[in-house]
């Protein structure tokens, strides 16, 4: 009796292990003939029975019914203890934060934190966008407090704008913080052309949602879009330890 029931999980596994390999497959034939701009990473059963979770490049999130038929985004929320959480949120935060925290520094412009280091913000910037000069100015309060301002380029007017070739040039300088301090303040700054990552990092921006800037991402993923004061800044970073 033991070894049927064995026989019997065991074919119910495979089944089901058939079963969401084909519903992945389907699914991700559907999602080709949206020609979505991001590509998926990986189709998998999400917590609700039925419903099928996409993850895409970068970190976003989609859903798709078993069947391809139904595709959609947007929240879905689980009731634990009572209260309501949101399971798209908190898979989001997760991959974006590894994506985010996993740009090499080499290719950033990174103001260290004075002193000890108590956590990290990544902003995508753009020099021509007077928020963002806002921000920058407040770099300083925000580095004696201890958090850690890693930049990140995103033309917002897109590759080929004037911001783009701004971008470029800081990357480009040998002295990437002097330079981009210098064109933020107005000043022409000179650099030959290079190899530079600003390209790259508008697409991963596009990727994770940003539509503008400045964007903040703290070290948990969440991203903030828009100019914060300093003090509500370093608040947030802190408390995203």
């Amino acid at each position: 009796m033991r070894v049927t029931r064995i026989f019997a999980a065991a074919i119910a596994l495979v089944s089901s292990f058939a079963m969401a390999n084909d519903a992945e497959q389907t699914i991700r034939k559907t999602l080709e003939t949206l020609q979505l701009e991001v590509p998926v990473d990986s189709v998998a059963a999400s917590p609700l029975n039925g419903l099928y979770e996409v993850k895409l490049k970068g970190g976003r999130v989609l859903y798709a019914s078993a069947d391809g038929q139904f595709v959609m985004q947007g929240y879905l929320y689980q009731i634990q203890d009572g209260k309501p959480v949101n399971l798209t949120e908190k898979t989001e935060r997760q991959a974006i934060a590894k994506t985010i925290n996993g740009i090499p520094s080499a290719e950033m412009v990174v103001f260290p934190a004075v002193g000890e280091t108590k956590s990290h913000i990544t902003v995508f910037t753009d020099t021509t966008c007077p928020y963002c000069h806002k921000l920058h100015a407040e770099v300083p309060e925000l580095n004696r407090l201890g958090i850690e301002v890693r930049y990140v380029a995103f033309p917002r007017q897109g590759l080929g704008s004037e911001g783009d070739q701004q971008l470029q040039a800081v990357w480009c300088s040998s002295d990437r913080k002097a330079a981009l301090n210098k064109m933020i303040d107005g000043k022409e700054i000179k650099a030959a052309k290079c190899a530079n990552p600003v390209s790259k990092q508008f697409q991963l921006g596009q990727s994770i949602g940003v539509s503008g800037t400045p964007a903040i991402v703290l070290e948990s993923g969440q991203v903030i879009p828009g100019y914060q004061p300093a003090p509500q800044v370093a608040k947030l970073a802190l408390a995203a330890k």
